[in-house]
């Protein structure tokens, strides 16, 4: 056989019935709208819908939305107003007060002559205490001062508002707003004060917002008929979620679901798509449970011909591994049942990553042993040396986990190994109703033997198994000892297996590397 190097291992890619109560007799209006129905199409398409919606949505959140606007602008207006006229008149009685008292017309007449170049300001009069006309500029109110008091509305502190019509230059209707209060000097009134302005600004300033609600309402009802139309257009991207979905589910993602839910035809296929795959995940799950309780190749090769899993099997040439711990049943009267069960878990996942890579299958976990098989169920020319190769690595891997386990205080753990190859029967043994794949023979009994003989950190093979031509040119080994072996009549020599040759060392030690290195990273 040639010299070769181990071949990495590849990675595994692997409606509901509704019941009808009784009910009473339609009315003459709900036969009418059951016929109109009727008239109808019976599935509303998707563009319709969108269209229908976004058009309400839109109409109705921006018909609310322009209420509350509108609302507010009106309150903060009207406020600003009020906060303006109080100001103003109370400047107004302010400096008209001494005016008054000292009955200075004309100083009056030019306070409310410059108060009413304002443009805000419609008019300004002073009255005296008895409501005669001391002063004004601007627009007169056609009432008295008493009976303007009667009609207003109280403001704060001694302020008052009255809304009333006029007319103007051209005689159009106009709205107007006087603001009054009493001038006083200590607690004598000594006339009153009256400032008018214009609604108008008021009125403008709440149409250009109705102007301006209504504008947006209107292109953003636009717009929505737009958005839904384009919308319309992209209604076979569901087709394209299809089309992933699938793709998902042929490569192997069973997980893949997609989650609307339409009353529509598309609706109805995502229904059947998500059952579809749900069934797929769960015999996705099946065989990879399946898979957990017997190598994955033997999974396989049953996964694919459920009709002829059956007892019995052929001969075959193949290599077995038998790997246990020593000492293992001393050391699990000391430890919690908990911390073993931890430690053969550990220790058997990393064999299991070695027998990988080699091309090996676990036949079968025994308490802390591990028996290995190379050449079963699939045939490999070269089981003895993938054997070699994955006994020297499971001891390294062995002695560098010991290196943790001691840094951290814990008891190192020693692997003892025997391999043997020959003629086996390999196939599915037990019952019927119970079966089991595995190798069976004479071969296979006496690695189970050897490796009972060995010491700790040890690998022991025959001297047949040595000399080899598959593995001589490849294991550095010594003679061990003669032992005899229960139902074998001659003498058995054995060889310690201590290495293999440099340039396989080396890909051990790298293939290793990278185990532990994915491992401590997991």
């Amino acid at each position: 056989m040639s010299q070769k190097q181990p071949i990495q291992p590849q990675n595994d890619r692997r409606a509901t019935d509704h019941a009808a109560s009784a009910a009473p007799a339609p009315s003459l209006l709900a036969r009418l709208g059951a016929y109109i129905v009727r008239l109808g199409p019976k599935q509303v398409p998707i563009a319709y819908k969108l269209a229908i919606i976004l058009t309400v949505l839109i109409a109705s959140g921006m018909s609310l939305l322009g209420l509350m606007i509108v609302s507010n602008q009106s309150n903060l207006l009207r406020t600003q107003i009020n906060e303006f006229g109080q100001t103003m008149v109370d400047h107004l009685a302010e400096s008209s007060k001494e005016l008054v008292l000292s009955d200075d017309i004309l100083s009056l007449m030019v306070l409310v002559s410059n108060l009413g170049k304002n443009e805000n300001v419609l008019g300004a009069v002073i009255y005296s205490h008895d409501g005669k006309v001391l002063g004004h500029s601007g627009r007169l109110p056609v009432h008295d001062i008493n009976k303007m008091y009667e009609q207003s509305k109280p403001f704060e502190n001694k302020h008052y508002v009255l809304e009333w019509s006029d007319r103007d230059e051209t005689n159009n209707p106009l709205d107007v707003i006087s603001f009054i209060t009493p001038i006083q000097y200590q607690d004598l009134i000594a006339g009153h004060a009256l400032i008018t302005y214009s609604k108008s600004a008021l009125s403008q300033s709440l149409h250009e917002t109705i102007r301006a609600i209504t504008g947006a309402t209107i292109f953003m009802i636009i717009l929505g008929i737009i958005t839904a139309f384009f919308a319309g257009k992209k209604l076979s991207r569901p087709i394209y979620d299809l089309m992933d979905a699938s793709r998902a589910i042929h490569e192997g993602d069973y997980a893949f679901r997609l989650p609307e839910q339409r009353n529509d035809e598309i609706g109805y296929l995502i229904n059947a798509f998500n059952t579809m795959a749900n069934g797929l995940l769960e015999k996705n799950q099946v065989e990879s449970a399946f898979s957990r309780f017997v190598s994955t190749k033997v999974a396989k090769q049953i996964m694919e011909n459920l009709d002829g899993v059956s007892l019995g099997g052929k001969r075959v040439q193949a290599t077995a591994l038998f790997a246990d711990i020593v000492g293992f049943t001393s050391m699990s009267e000391r430890l919690p049942a908990e911390e073993v069960a931890t430690l053969l878990n550990e220790y058997f996942r990393y064999i299991n990553m070695a027998s990988k890579i080699y091309h090996g299958t676990v036949d079968k976990y025994m308490g802390d042993c591990a028996m290995i098989v190379f050449g079963a169920p699939e045939e490999d020319k070269d089981h003895k040396f993938n054997a070699v190769l994955c006994a020297v690595m499971i001891q390294r891997m062995v002695d560098r986990l010991n290196m943790e386990r001691i840094q951290q205080g814990k008891e190192a753990i020693h692997f003892r190994i025997g391999l043997n190859s020959g003629e086996m029967l390999a196939g599915n043994m037990g019952s019927d109703d119970r079966m089991q794949y595995t190798v069976v023979g004479e071969s296979v009994n006496l690695a189970a033997r050897l490796h009972s003989v060995a010491e700790r950190g040890q690998v022991i093979v025959t001297d047949y198994f040595v000399k080899d031509a598959d593995v001589q040119w490849l294991v550095l080994a010594h003679r061990h000892k003669s032992i005899r072996l229960r139902g074998i009549a001659d003498p058995v020599t054995t060889y310690v297996l201590t290495d293999v040759k440099a340039e396989y060392s080396q890909i051990i030690n790298e293939q290793l590397d990278d185990i532990l290195s994915t491992q401590n990273v997991a």
